[in-house]
């Protein structure tokens, strides 16, 4: 299946989208998953709990965000592959990161869970067919596909490795 058309997901998800230089999710995978494997595996011990402002998130909360979203995507993939309708709901990453508890983690369990999260995504991403990933339902009040949560993986990937890049190492 090729790259998600716009009237595949809400307009606000266009940014991962765009970050996201591959023609089908194949690719991406191909593309982006030891890349970004390796990139976030090997962030700095000594910048976990870097932050580089007030009220911004440590590198180790960064991260732990990074798995949480692309656990709550991959439910969504599945859901939605699988046909079922039931509308699922939004989540507060603030909220999310604040009761993290990644403070109380070492980096190197966060990047284990990270590498284990993104390894089950692979997984569930080569098996799904050209008929599930064109599978539309109600995340957020609105109206995806699971191609385009797919390609929404990637790009907040790599949307915060730029972030990472630019305000933390």
């Amino acid at each position: 299946m090729s790259r998600p058309q716009a009237s595949e997901f809400p307009p606000y998800f266009g940014r991962y989208i765009a970050q996201v230089d591959a023609d089908n999710i194949m690719d991406a995978v191909n593309k982006y998953s030891k890349v970004l494997g390796d990139f976030y595996n090997h962030l700095p011990e000594e910048k976990g709990e870097y932050r580089y402002a007030t009220g911004k998130w440590t590198v180790k909360e960064l991260l732990l965000h990074i798995v949480d979203a692309e656990r709550i995507f991959s439910y969504r993939m599945l859901r939605i592959a699988r046909k079922d309708k039931t509308p699922l709901a939004s989540f507060d990453e603030d909220s999310y990161a604040a009761n993290s508890e990644a403070g109380n983690r070492s980096f190197a369990s966060i990047k284990e869970e990270f590498l284990a999260v993104r390894k089950a995504t692979d997984l569930l991403l080569t098996t799904l067919s050209e008929e599930q990933l064109s599978q539309e339902g109600i995340s957020s009040n609105l109206a995806i596909t699971v191609n385009a949560l797919a390609y929404i993986t990637f790009g907040h990937m790599l949307h915060h490795k730029n972030v990472l890049e630019e305000r933390y190492l």
